[in-house]
């Protein structure tokens, strides 16, 4: 648990979340920050607070203790957006202050009712609405819905240029020296772009083109400072709106000078040719991940995935359609829209192909744009020819992943 008094009048309440699932299913090796802020004016506000990952608000209510406040006399809760893992404290809190008031956007009254039956003392705000909490205090509203529920909203404290964003501008990584992105070394500045990467492909890629109308808006404000629900605060806000703007045009390509391998392989045939092209790609002078499905996750696959300029698939045909992981894997690239990539497949099969065919139909029915070179089948084990067929298709794709970045 961590208390940061970040700009006057203005505390960020921090802990960390680690062993758990990101929305039940994004693994998070490196965990999760989850960050609350209170505003003390003449009036106090506490936006979107933290709570155990099961909804539980005790680590809440300790930290603010550590300034010394009273929940009782919280006079506003501001909620940004209503996933539990920033409202899940509002019923337990709402039973010791029933009297503080709720603000919040329309769409999110709705879920207040549908997810705790709260239907009193609720502030509907929208764009450029305001609420002054004294002391120079002034918080003006945006909405950016989308970023990534429908009921999203940020404010911007006028006073200190303080604009807290909720999951906008947001990365997984536990907090731990600092909570400012500029004060990393250059190892944990790494790191940390690692994991900004990875958080936006699982959590807000789809969203790209609401994200960029975020952006412009945020863009426009007197802003000083971002403060996250998750991740380290910036108090270079160009740095991080820069960086969303560009993950937001990885979705259609093309994205950075980088390979994404994946592959599987059932009784190491596919497996044999897969060696080879790893071999061959470590001759090229371009950055290549490699994942074997179903052994990695798809929150892994997609953050390397939601990078590159050229994917290459690698897996066996499986009862005349690709190898089940794979498609899998296919399935939720498409849906989070990683489109435009340039790509290559290769694979072993026995009595009958097949694989391509269903691979057309995922790219046709999720409109997925990419551009494929020839891929190559072998009956079996791949033979020298085989592998030398392979080779050229790998250094073609290369080539043209380079050609598509360089412009």
């Amino acid at each position: 648990m961590k208390v940061t008094n970040i700009a006057d009048g203005i505390y960020q309440l921090s802990i960390n979340v680690e062993n758990i699932l990101f929305e039940g299913f994004w693994e998070i090796p490196n965990g999760v920050s989850l960050n609350s802020y209170i505003i003390k004016g003449l009036k106090t506000a506490i936006i979107d607070g933290v709570c155990g990952w099961d909804g539980v608000p005790d680590t809440l209510f300790g930290l603010i203790e550590q300034l010394d406040i009273a929940p009782e006399s919280i006079e506003y809760l501001i909620v940004n957006h209503m996933e539990p893992d920033h409202s899940g404290w509002i019923e337990a809190f709402k039973k010791i202050n029933p009297d503080c008031k709720i603000v919040c956007s329309k769409k999110a009254k709705d879920l207040l009712n549908s997810f705790f039956g709260i239907t009193e003392n609720i502030i509907v705000v929208g764009e450029n609405d305001t609420l002054d909490l004294g002391n120079g205090h002034l918080l003006n509203f945006v909405e950016i819905p989308n970023v990534h529920w429908p009921d999203t909203i940020a404010e911007l404290d006028t006073l200190t240029g303080t604009l807290f964003t909720c999951d906008a501008f947001g990365s997984f990584g536990k907090i731990t020296s600092s909570v400012y992105a500029d004060m990393l070394s250059e190892e944990d500045l790494a790191l940390h772009e690692k994991e900004t990467t990875r958080y936006y492909s699982n959590v807000l890629a789809y969203f790209s083109m609401q994200v960029k109308k975020a952006v412009a808006k945020c863009q426009a404000l007197p802003v000083k400072m971002i403060a996250p629900g998750h991740g380290l605060i910036y108090r270079n806000p160009k740095e991080i709106m820069d960086a969303y703007l560009k993950y937001a045009d990885y979705q259609k390509g093309p994205a950075r000078e980088e390979i994404t391998l994946i592959w599987g392989s059932m009784y190491g045939m596919t497996e044999n040719a897969v060696n080879y092209v790893i071999k061959q790609l470590q001759k090229e002078d371009i950055l290549v991940h490699v994942h074997q499905v179903p052994k990695e996750s798809w929150g892994t696959v997609l953050a390397s995935a939601w990078t590159s300029t050229g994917i290459i698939l690698a897996m066996p045909t499986y009862e005349f359609k690709m190898y089940p992981p794979m498609a899998s894997v296919l399935e939720e690239l498409g849906k989070k829209k990683v489109n435009g990539r340039k790509a290559f497949r290769f694979g072993s099969y026995g009595w009958s192909g097949g694989a391509q065919k269903e691979l057309d139909e995922i790219m046709t029915r999720l409109n997925m744009g990419w551009e494929f070179i020839e891929p190559v089948e072998f009956t079996g084990n791949p033979g020298a020819k085989d592998l030398e067929r392979v080779g050229e298709q790998v250094k073609k794709l290369v080539e043209e992943v380079k050609n598509a970045v360089r412009g």
